[in-house]
């Protein structure tokens, strides 16, 4: 359990808010941190820390797009499909990308680098089709620009010397502020 793994990092959460239920995100981020995505268990605990109904983590965790609710690839794609990125072809590019990866949005490769989601609004509108890579932004997108990321990362993969993942990336930043 974080709270008992965590007690001193947990604290100084605690202590920066002036309310328990503002400390909801960076104590989210924890507990990503230790299992890797937002388990009913991990919403249940963080609730439990902060006094709150988990509907309410629930909830945080359904709105932001950088906490999931499921076990995600090293490499989490997503794609900006709102109307403005639609328009300039990013539906078509995310289906280019399921068919490029097998896997349909919202799965994960069986190799377990690649998960593919869908986001709204990733603000680089002007820039579409484009992709957010563990917080990397990748534009004006094609197929080759497409699969020539893909080769870069898996070679990135096969050599050991993999670029820390969303789940790290984001408990490094929240270990920070």
């Amino acid at each position: 359990m974080i709270q008992d793994k965590y007690a001193e990092e947990i604290k100084g959460i605690l202590a920066r808010y002036p309310t328990k239920k503002s400390a909801a995100l960076p104590l989210m981020h924890l507990a990503q941190r230790e299992y890797g995505h937002m388990s009913r268990e991990a919403m249940q605990e963080v609730a439990s820390i902060l006094d709150l109904d988990p509907t309410h983590i629930l909830s945080l965790t359904g709105f932001y797009t950088l906490y999931y609710e499921e076990p995600v690839g090293k490499y989490v794609l997503e794609v900006c499909n709102d109307l403005a990125c639609a328009l300039k072809g990013a539906d078509e590019f995310a289906a280019m990308a399921s068919e490029k990866l097998g896997i349909d949005v919202d799965e994960t490769t069986a190799d377990g680098l690649f998960t593919l989601k869908t986001v709204m609004c990733l603000a680089a509108c002007d820039r579409a089709p484009m992709l957010q890579c563990n917080l990397a932004f990748h534009e004006h997108l094609d197929e080759a620009k497409f699969e020539a990321l893909i080769a870069k990362l898996r070679a990135e993969a096969a050599s050991g010397k993999m670029a820390p993942s969303v789940v790290e990336k984001i408990a490094a930043y929240a270990k920070q502020s």
